[in-house]
């Protein structure tokens, strides 16, 4: 006999054919606004479909268990010693309600209905821990615990290992650019080389496990920021080496600008969330006006000519109603302007501002 809970619900586990379950062996209890019965979310489609084309494609496992309840079961009947049988005294298959688990036993359905060789889909070992005739108040109550209590990994960490795992796995590059999230990747690679080869950033970049110490932003909102970039017609293809060099030649020809900010990174908000997402948002505009004047896009000259006369005209007032601009419109509040720009609105706001500052991109 299996182990029990505080309420006196048994405990199995063990692993089971996909088959066992589907079609018609689980009932997931979705909530009934009408009715007020069941408790868990409407299943996501494209969780789904996300979760078996990985399977399909062997990209990953089930490692998991999912949780299950044999609702009303006579523990007598059904599980005698290590063995649990699947039918009930008259030989009807057990029905089982999904606690937790739901988008993985789905994801199953949708491969065994649709797949040819069903066969290898239905005899997919699942592993499970199921509830031997809990009630379904029990069932809510460990749906709860499961889901509100599970701390997810921080972002930042959950970028460093996907980029750790795609240098082992090809296919889930693969899978990332089927999804459009390659750039997470790309992203984490460049600020783990700028954290450590650029003169600029290094010691500014909060990386995983890190304390805050000197650093101005960390990783995982210097890789959002990144996002546009990375997705731009041009500096998106460059080989990863070109894209380093470009990117460090910006943020010296930023530097040539507006050096106060940069010899006192912490007083200043340029190397901070709201100044890293506006200046890494205009960067592919800026690419195209040193590409058009055909100056080279690895030289920080280049950017400090292009961007001095829209940086030095900047202008806003800080929290005092006092008018600042240039380097001073970097300010950490209350003596700059930056801060009130801050917010999403705010930051499309001062884009805008500074790419009509920005030099026009001629003709050829």
């Amino acid at each position: 006999m299996g182990p029990k809970l505080w309420s006196g619900a048994q405990i199995i586990s063990g692993f089971m054919p996909a088959g066992v379950l589907i079609p018609d062996g689980f009932e997931v209890p979705v909530y009934d606004t009408r009715t007020k019965k069941g408790y868990q979310r409407q299943p996501q489609e494209a969780r789904i479909n996300s979760l078996a084309a990985d399977l399909r494609k062997q990209r990953t496992d089930l490692p998991t268990a999912i949780l299950l309840n044999l609702r009303g079961a006579d523990k007598t009947k059904i599980l005698q010693g290590n063995v649990l049988y699947l039918t009930d005294t008259l030989g009807r298959p057990l029905r089982f309600h999904i606690v937790d688990g739901q988008h993985r036993v789905l994801a199953l359905k949708k491969l065994i209905e649709e797949e040819k060789d069903t066969d290898r889909w239905s005899e997919f070992k699942v592993p499970f821990v199921s509830f031997l005739a809990a009630t379904e108040l029990e069932e809510m109550k460990q749906f709860y615990i499961v889901n509100s209590t599970a701390k997810s990994v921080k972002t930042d960490l959950a970028l460093t290992l996907l980029r750790k795992r795609t240098d082992h796995e090809p296919d889930l590059y693969e899978a990332l650019q089927e999804r459009g999230k390659q750039w997470q990747v790309d992203g984490q690679s460049l600020v783990e080389r700028l954290a450590e080869e650029s003169r600029i950033w290094r010691g500014r970049i909060r990386l995983p496990g890190m304390e805050k110490g000197e650093t101005t932003i960390p990783s995982a909102s210097l890789i959002t920021s990144l996002k546009p970039l990375l997705s731009s017609p041009y500096f998106g293809r460059l080989k990863p080496d070109h894209q380093m060099k470009v990117l460090d030649a910006y943020w010296q020809g930023i530097r040539e600008v507006l050096r106060p900010a940069f010899d006192d990174p912490d007083q200043y908000a340029i190397q901070k969330g709201i100044g890293v997402m506006v200046m890494h948002a205009i960067f592919p505009h800026v690419l195209e006006c040193v590409r058009n004047r055909g100056m080279q896009t690895t030289e920080p000259e280049a950017y400090k000519s292009v961007l001095e006369l829209a940086l030095n005209q900047l202008q806003g007032e800080n929290s005092s109603g006092d008018s600042v601009s240039g380097v001073d419109f970097w300010a950490s509040a209350p003596k700059g302007a930056a801060g009130s720009y801050s917010s999403s609105a705010g930051r499309r706001v001062l884009i805008a501002k500074i790419q009509q500052l920005l030099p026009q991109i001629e003709a050829e």
